[in-house]
């Protein structure tokens, strides 16, 4: 149970850090990491990647070298 708690404790701190990071709602993603704990991984990386497409936009093409 202990285990439980501190990984949860642990992913809204690392949730709430990357929201930060990405200019989304940080207080919205710590709660659910810290209810779901690190089962939002896959959904922040979704979200995340919505919210750059929305700011940078759908029709530029990025080349990374």
């Amino acid at each position: 149970m202990f285990v439980l708690v501190s990984l949860s404790l642990l992913s809204g701190v690392f949730f709430y850090v990357e929201a930060v990071k990405w200019g989304m709602n940080a207080k919205y993603w710590a709660m659910v990491a810290l209810v779901l704990g690190p089962l939002v991984f896959p959904l922040f990386g979704i979200a995340r990647h919505i919210h750059w497409r929305r700011a940078v936009g759908f029709n530029n093409l990025m080349v990374e070298a």
